[in-house]
């Protein structure tokens, strides 16, 4: 979402946006599987969830505001036939037993989330422009036979 915006191109959107889902910064996530597998409990499944769950359209919204683009941008596309509206995770267990919680707050978690968008344009536009693919075929993948 944040590259189509910034490229003003359309915000496809399941339905009417209604969609909820559970919004976690990937620093505090990257934390809590840091922790699980130095803390955790071999075996042991850990949910890990941010507490805070919020419809997709809010978030496309946000997204919008912070980088000053038109809502017009958002585009309703027809939903997946089985769409679960509403994806939830029960932390409990890994606070509980591991002391973890999220340390960001989401409206922080969104605005660092869209800068390092910003900050590392060169990295994601090779990525889109597909000259990562090409680099990494010559890399790794497609060799030559002799």
């Amino acid at each position: 979402m944040i590259i189509n915006a910034l490229h003003d191109k359309p915000l496809p959107v399941y339905g009417k946006g209604e969609n909820v889902r559970d919004w976690l910064y990937v620093e505090d996530h990257c934390r809590a599987i840091d922790l699980i597998i130095h803390k955790g409990k071999v075996g042991e499944v850990y949910n890990v969830g941010g507490h805070n769950e919020m419809r997709n359209i809010d978030i496309v919204k946000i997204i919008c505001r912070e980088l000053g683009k038109p809502e017009s941008l958002i585009t309703h596309v027809e939903d997946r036939k089985g769409h679960d509206m509403r994806y939830a995770i029960d932390p409990t267990k890994i606070h509980n037993e591991l002391g973890w919680l999220p340390e960001t707050k989401f409206e922080d978690g969104i605005k660092k989330t869209i800068q390092w968008y910003l900050n590392n344009r060169e990295w994601w536009e090779t990525i889109i422009s597909g000259e990562y693919q090409n680099y990494y075929d010559e890399m790794y993948g497609h060799r030559k036979e002799v």
